[in-house]
């Protein structure tokens, strides 16, 4: 399915803002961007939108289900495409590298834990917050 069509099957217009920062998340090797990343990469590529226009736009992806927001370490939100598949973090404390990644037996202990404790768990967000092994041989 085309960008315009997926959009328009979530009811939102394809308009040139919408598409160009959809591009941004598509074409990048970087997996998590926050807005002012998007606007950055809009302003590299001359292409004038802007920084309200893209914090309005990755609200609306949000909201469909494109992207979806973290908040890791410092509150500032970032946003990734949404491909379905869960997955947690690791975030490093020194360079502010992220790692993804998914651990059966951890969704499992969630889903008894809140289960165990009357809850039906609709969705969570598990960060763990260390040094990554680039940043480890770096310390004396």
């Amino acid at each position: 399915m085309n960008e315009q069509n997926e959009l328009k099957s979530m009811g939102l217009k394809a308009t040139f803002p919408r598409l160009k920062i959809l591009d941004v998340f598509r074409k990048s090797d970087m997996r998590h961007h926050s807005a002012e990343d998007v606007y950055r990469a809009l302003i590299a590529e001359e292409i004038d939108i802007g920084l309200a226009t893209v914090y309005r736009v990755l609200t609306q992806f949000e909201q469909v289900g494109i992207l979806t927001r973290s908040q890791f370490d410092g509150g500032k939100a970032v946003f990734e495409l949404n491909d379905g598949d869960h997955h947690d973090h690791l975030i490093c404390t020194n360079c502010g590298k992220v790692a993804e990644f998914t651990d059966a037996d951890i969704e499992k202990r969630q889903h008894l834990i809140a289960e165990q404790k009357g809850f039906v768990l609709e969705s969570h967000t598990m960060m763990l917050y260390g040094i990554c092994p680039a940043c480890q041989k770096k310390r004396p």
